[in-house]
């Protein structure tokens, strides 16, 4: 248990200090589904420490939502990004376009993709990690 915390709770740094250089020194400008993201990922590093460190598995409950809905929203940020003309709502009227690719290593990894991936390791971690 307390092995699996530590782990997601790395996790959410990495992603957390990965969206901090992109913005910060590599000056990229989050669009608003970028923001929706952060503001559901930057949580999780403080919540997922204390309980790493108080092995508290109670924080499960509060932080799986959050995980939950940050695949949603990297989900459909990457397929805005990847699917010409796709027909879903675009809340990135204003600013800039959800559909910008700031990078695109491999032909398919870009930054939603990579917030994807992040959100959903953690909430595996965080769905093995319940207790029984």
């Amino acid at each position: 248990m307390s092995t699996r915390l530590y782990l997601a709770w790395l996790v959410a740094i990495i992603a957390t200090l990965g969206s901090l250089y992109f913005s910060e020194v590599s000056h990229f400008i989050p669009c608003t589904l970028c923001w929706y993201q952060r503001i559901l990922m930057y949580p999780l590093v403080i919540m997922l420490g204390i309980a790493s460190f108080r092995q508290d598995p109670s924080v499960i409950r509060y932080a799986l939502p959050m995980t939950v809905l940050g695949v949603l929203f990297a989900g459909y940020h990457y397929l805005l990004e990847k699917i010409p003309g796709f027909a879903g709502p675009n809340p990135c009227r204003v600013g800039i376009p959800c559909d910008y690719e700031w990078i695109n290593w491999l032909g398919f990894i870009t930054i939603p993709f990579l917030s994807l991936v992040a959100f959903t390791i953690i909430t595996a971690i965080l769905l093995k990690s319940r207790p029984a």
